[in-house]
């Protein structure tokens, strides 16, 4: 093949730039802008016809602009028009009723600021656990019901369920014994589901005895420690009975309607319905035992709706008083709990229901300390004050439904009635627990004068003063009181003797210190945990709280420099032994510098605080690290990196990267940060010294390179060496450093045959040849402003660049390649101009040096045959029939590198740029709307002066039909 001489085309880019740049509009007020906000509407629009036409619609808006989005719609937006082709009586009446219905339910139901019942349950699974063997008695129903038969009247088919509800009564009893915790839960669990299964293949009096069995065991005390966790599985199943029943009957409601209102009265539910909800209260009715009666009632006390619009207010006395009959005070406490928890649901404005289950728990109270429960706690080897913590959650969960949205007056009213019991620690835990935290705080030293009354033995002052502690984590006391309520509690606290009841309350009471007081305050009690926690490595068994201490000081401690001049922080993390324990509070503490810090630092206390923090961090990963981990790991550590700046005193800044090398040195995206940021460092002094003292300054721009040569090695990620190469040899070039400079493009030139064919991208396999382009492309920007080196020969650097091309083993179905070499035409094209597009400031490049010397351009003129050879050749192999698409595109790919680049008035160049086009449309494969466009622009550019060749060449270029 003959050889295609090349001739770039003399450049002008100022004229070129000139003629890019976009014409200037002036734009009117008012005018249309793609940035002036968006001005809203509103569009009155008359009721939509048959075919769906509109009229005229009047806007608020005095701008004649069409929204291009409206428009679509002749002006009306999506909602506008749905709702202006419904029926607008239908409209307004539903809007009504709606507004009617919402009115009601906000006065009915419970807001989203009342923590729900399944909020506590998983607590009190977690908190009341036994190792203790339990028991379930079974009752076994004979099964001898007896069939009805198709003509028996409803009175017979009562009493035939009546006398199955007696023979699972007087049925067989089977007792499950020695199961552990895990065995009964998974137990109950069964039931739950046989209930489930029985309701579903419509058993529905087996679905009943079910139940009724499982309320029995509410009555069951044997292992008292475990109660809690029994009553919320057995209620769980209480629960979803009452949603079987209640749905049950609602589905009967329906008749031919799709759907019942939610505030529907009796007189819309139909006689089937009713008779089947009667018939439930009727069999429950008949339950013997007080306990089953009352569970399983109350489970359905929301059916009461489908009979009477009183049902459900007459039937919540009666069930409260019900509970009078129960003589275990915990069964009972239990049972209020549950009433108060229907009641809630069904009734919330009913206060003085709730009232009144409390009001007749006090009456009862003095039967926790009888001979009754006291021989019971003696058989089961349970201590008082255990005993007490039993009835928490029951009382907890009272309080808290009586103190919803309560008057103040109420709530001052229930706490007298505390005090008349004499001030019993376990119902003064309760309400601080119930009560608003606002009304606490208020209180907070009446508070501490009835903690201080209380009897200790009953139940451990230092849980009344978390629970005070937790409120005022929440609200804030008078200010006049605050050192006195932190001295009252942490004199108390500190002489705790059982380190998990000190670090409990520890926890709940630096949370106020921080809030409102100094680092002194918060010292002096870091001093106090430390000195409890240390003895016996009792810290072992209370990281989550000593967690939890370390996230409540970075909460309210952003000042940095105050935090870890603490004389007892970092004593305080010392404390964090256990590896993993000890990574986390190091993110925890890296995450908060980070997103609080808001200027550079260099505090010495904090940067040594720092280095430590992110030295432990680093010192964690190993073989097993997860790449995630690492990840993260090295952000939060380059975050603390970025926020160090020791300003002028850039010795010092490069001394502090030199320390962040060598202790992080086993996380690459550190070691890539740390490259930039010496990189950056050297143009920054560069800038700031503007040639003052040139002598220190070259030595430390030299020192900056010498960092980035040294540690760019040990890399593992190929591209990163690859990049960061580049971007230190543009720094040293730009810093007048031509020999470091061209010893990083000669290392990246080295490099680049160690490129792989695939490389791991977040997980994943991809080739690298997309990236190793992208590299070229910005290699290439650079070589064009670097000088040759006086013993190295001309373009010695493009030329070692082209070899490693040429050697490099590409993949058979990739242009790539020759994508490169088409960026190399472009390169060595604008190195032939007399003046280069852009510079570096005292750096003398090949423009200057050579001063189109015509050696010089003959050299570049050869480099640019030989890689147009290398394009012919390739296209030439894509002659095949499976690779002409890639053939075409290619061509046209050349050809637009020549027109954009190459002087067209030299015939063989025209003429190879006409061959191009003709190949590029040979086979069919060229895009039409590009060849079309690309022709446009042809005859555009062909009406400048400097471009009337190109009038002729457009001549030259036709346009293939593909039909």
């Amino acid at each position: 093949m003959a050889a295609f001489p090349w001739h770039a085309r003399s450049r002008n880019y100022t004229s070129e730039f000139e003629s890019c740049r976009l014409e200037a509009v002036p734009v009117e007020f008012g005018d249309y802008h793609p940035l002036k906000p968006i001005t809203v509407t509103e569009s009155k629009t008359k009721k939509m016809g048959r075919k769906g036409s509109t009229s005229s619609t009047s806007s608020s808006s005095s701008s004649s602009m069409i929204d291009p989005l409206s428009s679509v719609l002749d002006g009306t937006d999506p909602l506008s028009l749905f709702a202006a082709t419904a029926d607008p009586v239908t409209t307004a009446a539903n809007t009504d009723s709606t507004r009617k219905k919402r009115d009601k339910d906000d006065s009915l139901a419970v807001g989203s600021d009342f923590e729900p019942w399944s909020s506590k349950r998983g607590e009190i699974l977690a908190r009341y656990t036994t190792t203790e063997k339990l028991s379930i008695n079974l009752y076994m129903s004979s099964e001898k019901g007896k069939a009805t038969t198709p003509g028996s009247a409803v009175s017979e088919k009562v009493r035939t369920r009546l006398e199955e509800l007696d023979d699972l009564e007087e049925g067989s009893q089977k007792e499950l014994l020695n199961l552990t915790q895990q065995d009964y839960m998974n137990r109950i669990e069964d039931l739950n589901q046989s209930l489930k299964d029985a309701w579903a293949s419509d058993q529905k009096v087996k679905a009943l005895k079910i139940v009724i069995q499982c309320s029995k065991l509410l009555s069951d005390t044997t292992v008292i420690q475990f109660y809690p966790s029994k009553f919320v599985l057995i209620t769980d199943i209480l629960d979803t009975f009452g949603k079987l029943v209640y749905e049950r009957i609602l589905s009967m409601c329906l008749d031919n309607r799709s759907s019942l209102p939610d505030n529907f009265t009796p007189e819309s539910v139909n006689d089937t319905a009713k008779e089947t909800c009667l018939n439930w209260f009727f069999k429950i009715a008949s339950i013997r035992e007080l306990i089953p009666r009352f569970y399983v009632e109350a489970a359905i006390l929301k059916c009461n709706k489908f009979l009477s619009k009183t049902g459900i207010s007459e039937c919540l006395p009666r069930l409260t008083a019900m509970i009078r009959g129960i003589g275990d005070p915990l069964v009972a406490v239990y049972a209020r709990a549950y009433m108060c928890r229907v009641g809630m649901e069904v009734a919330p404005h009913r206060k003085e229901s709730l009232n009144k289950n409390f009001f007749d728990f006090l009456l009862t109270f003095k039967q926790m300390h009888g001979d009754t429960v006291q021989n019971q706690l003696v058989v089961q080897c349970v201590e008082i004050p255990l005993y007490l913590t039993l009835y928490s959650p029951a009382i907890d969960w009272i309080l808290q439904c009586i103190a919803y949205r309560a008057p103040e007056i109420l709530l001052t009213e229930m706490m007298e009635r505390c005090k008349k019991l004499g001030n019993n620690a376990l119902l003064l835990n309760s309400v601080m627990s119930a009560f608003r935290a606002e009304f606490i705080a208020a209180r907070s030293m009446d508070f501490i004068g009835m903690i201080k009354e209380c009897d200790e033995s009953g139940f451990p002052k230092h849980l009344l003063f978390r629970s005070l502690g937790l409120n005022l984590a929440m609200a804030d006391p008078p200010e006049c009181d605050r050192l006195q309520i932190l001295n009252e509690a942490w004199k108390v606290i500190t002489k705790l003797k059982n380190p998990q009841d000190y670090i409990n309350c520890a926890e709940v009471w630096v949370e106020y210190t921080c809030r409102h007081f100094t680092k002194r305050e918060v010292n002096t009690v870091l001093a106090d945990v430390i000195k409890h926690m240390t003895p016996d490595r009792a810290f072992e068994d209370a990281y989550p709280q000593l967690q939890s201490i370390i996230q409540k000081i970075i909460t309210y401690f952003h000042d940095f420099s105050v935090l870890f001049s603490a004389e007892k922080f970092l004593p305080f993390l010392d404390m964090f032994q256990k590896e993993s324990v000890r990574v986390e509070v190091c993110k925890c503490i890296m995450e908060a510098f980070i997103k609080h810090q808001q200027d550079a630092t260099k505090d010495p206390v904090i940067l040594n605080a720092l280095l430590h923090v992110c030295k432990t961090m680093h010192d964690s990963v190993n073989a097993l690290t997860l790449e995630d981990e690492k990840r993260m790991l090295a952000s939060l550590i380059n975050g603390f990196i970025k926020m160090v700046s020791f300003g002028r005193d850039f010795e010092q800044q490069l001394s502090f990267y030199v320390e962040a090398r060598s202790m992080f040195c086993n996380l690459e995206p550190v070691l890539v940060q740390l490259v930039h940021s010496v990189n950056q460092l050297a143009m920054e002094t560069r800038k700031v010294m503007k040639g003052n003292h040139s002598r220190k300054t070259a030595a430390f721009v030299r020192a900056c390179v010498a960092f980035c040569f040294i540690t760019i090695p040990s890399l593992t990620s190929i591209f990163a060496r690859l990049n960061l190469y580049l971007n230190s040899g543009q720094v040293a070039l730009a810093n007048q450093c031509l020999s470091q400079a061209d010893a990083f493009f000669k290392a990246a030139v080295s490099l680049v045959p160690e490129v792989p064919k695939m490389i791991n991208i977040d997980g994943k396999m991809r080739p690298s040849e997309p990236f190793l382009l992208e590299f070229f492309c910005n290699f290439f920007s650079t070589l064009l402003i670097v000088p040759d080196h006086p013993e190295q020969g001309v373009l010695f650097l493009v030329r070692g660049l082209l070899n490693v091309i040429q050697d490099y083993t590409w993949e058979d179905n990739s242009d790539d390649k020759v994508r490169i070499y088409a960026n190399v035409l472009h390169l060595l094209s604008a190195m032939t101009q007399e003046t280069y597009i852009y510079h570096l400031d005292k750096v003398d490049s090949n423009d200057t040096l050579y001063g189109g010397d015509s050696k010089f351009l003959i050299e570049i003129n050869k480099l640019c045959e030989t890689v147009i050879a290398q394009i012919l050749d390739h296209l030439k192999t894509l002659g095949q029939e499976e690779t002409l698409k890639r053939q075409s595109q290619l061509a046209l790919y050349f050809f637009n590198s020549i027109l954009a680049h190459g002087d067209l008035r030299n015939n063989k160049l025209n003429q190879l740029s006409v061959n191009l086009w003709n190949l590029a449309q040979k086979h069919g494969f060229a895009d039409t709307k590009t060849m079309v466009k690309t022709l446009e622009y042809i005859k555009r550019q062909s009406k400048q002066p400097e471009m009337s060749h190109f009038t002729e060449l457009a001549l030259r270029l036709p346009l293939q039909s593909r039909t």
